[in-house]
């Protein structure tokens, strides 16, 4: 049973229902444009950041920022020689950042937080900063979906015709990114740097099964993800876990059963012998 009058634990309510919005929002386009690989790799790309932010003397977030940004600019230009495989490129980026940051955090600085809280984030380390930090990024998400809205629909349906219809398509590309980035940066604290997909990515992928509208995808995604956050809550506190850790092992569980229910509600709809 949750103490809802311990401090920790408001915090972690509140910090789950803010990025249950952004989840709504963002982890929609995340699943439509096909960039869960990319979020998971932004997450990676902060590790850096995180572990010289301490003994820098600087926020962790900014540091986190910095690097998100700069491994979402160095991925676009290698997209552009188009001389290497989109996926390859995140990976090969994903394992640098991954092993600088572990060089830096056990050779480099002494990292007072931990390797384990930055990587799987931690539920009483939350402070009032991270709530504020997370509501501004989800009220930027909800202003952002609603400008480009349709420019990212077109650009994810058909870039060529968008473009040939006057969408500025590379705008609405480095607009979803960014706004991708930083939704993985405030969502560190509270799940980790490995772990921010089952945030972002998971509930929306496990929605998504059911091939609902846009909008109704949206709202079931934040639904389903803020349900998922406040158990992952409880189980961590309970069981003394990690919230990230907790919530992905739940989010698992979860999208293997809407996976079991989704396809015999297909099976009951089509007819037998009819093309799917």
């Amino acid at each position: 049973m949750l103490d809802l009058s311990a401090p920790y634990i408001q915090r972690g309510l509140i910090e789950v229902l803010l990025l249950a919005v952004i989840a709504g929002v963002l982890g929609t386009w995340i699943v439509l444009r096909r960039l869960p690989f990319y979020t998971h790799a932004i997450g990676t790309a902060t590790f850096p950041g995180l572990v010289v932010a301490g003994p820098w003397g600087v926020p962790a977030q900014l540091t986190a920022l910095v690097c998100a940004v700069g491994f979402g600019g160095v991925l676009e230009r290698l997209q552009r020689t188009r001389r290497i495989d989109p996926d390859a490129a995140i990976g090969l980026l994903l394992v640098g950042a991954l092993a600088v940051g572990v060089i830096l955090a056990s050779d480099v600085y002494e990292s007072g937080a931990g390797v384990d809280r930055l990587l799987f984030g931690s539920l009483i380390a939350l402070t009032p900063l991270d709530l504020w930090l997370t509501a501004a990024a989800a009220a930027a998400a909800l202003v952002c979906d609603r400008l480009m809205h349709r420019s990212w629909l077109a650009t994810g349906f058909d870039a060529d015709t968008a473009r040939a219809g006057g969408v500025r398509t590379a705008l609405a590309d480095r607009m979803l990114l960014v706004a991708v980035a930083v939704a993985v940066v405030v969502a560190i604290d509270a799940v980790g740097a490995l772990l921010v997909t089952v945030v972002l990515t998971v509930p929306a992928a496990t929605v998504r099964l059911f091939e609902p509208g846009l909008r109704t995808q949206q709202v079931a995604t934040f639904a389903l993800t803020a349900v998922e956050g406040v158990i992952a809550i409880a189980v961590a506190d309970t069981f003394n876990v990690g919230p990230g850790p907790a919530l992905a092992v739940l989010g698992a569980l979860v999208y293997g059963a809407a996976a079991l229910g989704a396809k015999h509600i297909h099976h009951i709809v089509t007819p037998k012998g009819a093309t799917a």
